[in-house]
């Protein structure tokens, strides 16, 4: 049996997980939240997990009941994301590596969340829809890669919402996201806005931008309230998702979906994939909060897959690449 211990922090959630084998031992998370109508910058975001990550660690080895010397491999997230708190986290997975001996394993964080969402559901192929504040994207597996079938041409759905949530002044706790959705079960009128879609790509600039032209006359004339507002941008945006994923699912016969990533927890977003999978006769798998939004489990899950079939990380190539795509990763675990 194998011990492998997660790090993850590529936005602003802060998570550290361990795994023997695929059971989970501890699974950690801080979360950074900012006031209402706020984001979260990179540097106060590093900031934040330069302060709680060495009591996130204890706590995570606490819950574990394992010690560092009990660990047989680290991981890390390597990309993507923010920069700043990506090299807080990586420089802390490659202390503990060093001061340990340890071997090291650098993670796409996409991955993590694939095989995070493979090993809680049991699912074995599916199309998956990975939809975060940072990323959007329809992926299939095909030789040894997570091949892109659709993706956003511009911001992710997730930054879409957030956005969206900060023009109303809703607030970020637990998070953006799950307001919004709180809110939308109320809506009742539909607010007519902009459905892209543009081949297996989608866009949400541009619907986060009429709203915001729109939204002062739509509020104080009382022709849609905020309930109203929320509803309808859940339907427009994950309407457009339902789309490629089941375009994807009819180019490569798939008979079941995957949805993984903070978005994920959304049971409109749930509800709405499972009414297309019926009708095609397939099957949708998705999580709950503890593991569809970022965590240090996926990490250490991915981490380990890694390692038993390709070894560690070089040391040299220990560093964060921002910018690191879905499809950038030799799948090697994977006929």
């Amino acid at each position: 049996m194998v011990v492998a211990i997660g790090l993850e922090g590529s936005a602003n959630k802060l998570g550290i997980g361990i795994i023997r084998d695929d059971q989970v031992l501890a699974n950690v998370r801080y979360t950074y939240i900012t006031p209402p109508g706020e984001g979260f910058m990179p540097r106060e975001t590093a900031q934040h997990h330069r302060k709680h990550v060495l009591t996130v660690l204890r706590k995570a080895l606490d819950d574990a009941s394992v010690t560092m010397k009990e660990i047989d491999v680290v991981c890390y997230t390597k990309g993507p994301g923010m920069a700043p708190p990506l090299i807080v986290v990586a420089l802390v997975a490659r202390t503990i590596a060093q001061l340990h001996n340890k071997p090291i394993v650098g993670v796409n964080h996409c991955i993590g969340h694939i095989e995070m969402g493979r090993l809680i559901t049991g699912c074995k192929n599916p199309t998956v829809l990975y939809v975060s504040g940072g990323n959007t994207q329809v992926i299939a597996y095909s030789r040894q890669r997570y091949r892109i079938f659709g993706e956003t041409i511009d911001i992710a759905v997730g930054n879409c919402l957030d956005r969206f949530a900060r023009l109303l002044k809703l607030s970020n706790d637990p998070s953006p996201g799950y307001n919004i959705e709180q809110f939308a079960k109320r809506g009742k009128n539909m607010v007519p806005l902009p459905y892209v879609v543009k081949g297996m790509d989608v866009s949400f600039s541009g619907i986060l931008s009429y709203i915001e032209d729109h939204l002062n006359r739509w509020l104080s004339s009382g022709e849609f309230c905020k309930e109203d507002l929320c509803f309808s941008l859940q339907e427009t945006v994950f309407a457009m998702l339902i789309e490629i994923t089941e375009r994807a699912m009819a180019h490569t016969g798939s008979s079941e979906v995957l949805i993984v990533g903070g978005v994920g927890c959304n049971e409109k977003l749930q509800n709405m994939m499972e009414t297309m999978c019926k009708e095609r006769g397939a099957v949708v798998h998705s999580s709950d909060e503890r593991f569809c939004i970022d965590n240090g489990v996926m990490i250490a899950v991915a981490g380990l897959l890694q390692f038993n079939t390709v070894g560690c990380t070089p040391w040299i190539q220990t560093t964060c690449v921002q910018r690191y795509r879905t499809d950038d990763v030799l799948v090697s675990w994977r006929e």
